[in-house]
């Protein structure tokens, strides 16, 4: 893959239509085509939940609350990406794809099993690159070794789910590890031509407003290309939904979560590429909270009230 520099200049063009910075526009400036992703499921699992770090997995932790059907880890890599971009091709006539490695932990093997999955998913003549979600803990010297020789003719996106910047939130989640440990990740990661994303939740009920905001300021201040943020949700089969049953607690409304998400994508910085801004968990595992919009409709709405509140992404962030 041919190396592209994503001006400055060229970020503020985008703003001018869509007031934020897309990961579906920032891969069309960077291939010169549209590219889709496809969703897999390798049958990975995780250390929170082999019996490593725990057994039960995270405490909000339900990979059925945002893993298409699609996503069925008894076909074979290539048998689940030549179903997805049959699919996607048929829906929007998409001809270029990333492979996203989806559910649990994909870095969660050794390097050479990780090395044949990898690359039997770039074989795919269609396939330009990957996007791979992974824990901080679940990376190492070896396996981004591996990554860089994959990054240096394709795009390789490897996604830390941090959750949180504060390590009150990550041990009250059950998370297994601390900030520290994202941070070594992060520093790990860096120079090897690899793009780093990070994932995080807002609305646990240990934080604050103000405390979920900053983290947008803190993120931007980070050597990060990649955010994926959503609302905190209550899926059944979670101890969170347990806890939530038995004592009931804050989340976002529909209109509080609009009026928060636009002061986060104000105060952070336009050069970090926005994948997600909210979560849509199936109806049928959803306990909380209950907005009932479909993803085009919640995407219409940012996209609104972004307009109406003449913002942008970056508008309060203050840089270095």
């Amino acid at each position: 893959m041919t190396k592209v520099t994503i001006s400055f200049h060229n970020i503020i063009n985008r703003f001018m239509e869509q007031r934020y910075n897309s990961f579906g526009s920032y891969l069309k400036q960077l291939f010169g085509k549209v590219v889709y992703k496809v969703n897999i499921d390798a049958g990975f699992t995780c250390p929170n939940r082999d019996g490593t770090l725990g057994t039960g997995g995270c405490i909000y932790c339900n990979n059925d609350s945002f893993r298409p059907s699609s996503c069925k880890p008894d076909l074979t890599i290539t048998e689940q990406i030549r179903n997805g971009i049959n699919y996607v091709s048929a829906r929007y006539g998409a001809k270029n794809f990333l492979v996203y490695f989806q559910p649990y932990t994909n870095t969660y093997a050794n390097v050479s099993e990780l090395e044949k999955m990898y690359k039997e998913a770039l074989a795919h003549p269609f396939v330009v690159g990957l996007a791979i979600g992974t824990r901080p803990d679940c990376i190492d010297k070896d396996k981004l070794e591996l990554l860089e020789n994959l990054a240096k003719d394709r795009f390789i996106l490897v996604e830390y789910g941090l959750q949180s910047i504060y390590d009150k939130t990550l041990d009250f989640i059950k998370r297994g590890h601390n900030y520290q440990t994202f941070l070594d990740a992060l520093s790990m990661t860096l120079n090897r031509g690899i793009h780093i994303g990070v994932h995080i939740i807002v609305g646990f009920p240990n934080e604050t407003t103000e405390d979920m905001l900053h983290m947008a300021d803190v993120i931007s201040r980070l050597p990060l290309g990649f955010i994926k943020v959503h609302q905190l949700q209550i899926v059944k089969n979670t101890l969170l939904a347990q806890r939530y049953l038995e004592n009931s607690f804050y989340t976002f409304s529909y209109e509080e979560y609009l009026d928060f998400i636009i002061d986060f994508i104000e105060l952070l910085s336009p050069k970090i590429v926005i994948q997600r801004l909210f979560a849509t968990a199936p109806d049928e595992i959803l306990i909380a909270p209950l907005w009932k919009r479909s993803r085009q409709q919640i995407t219409n709405d940012i996209l609104k009230t972004l307009k109406d509140r003449n913002s942008y992404q970056g508008k309060r962030f203050i840089g270095d």
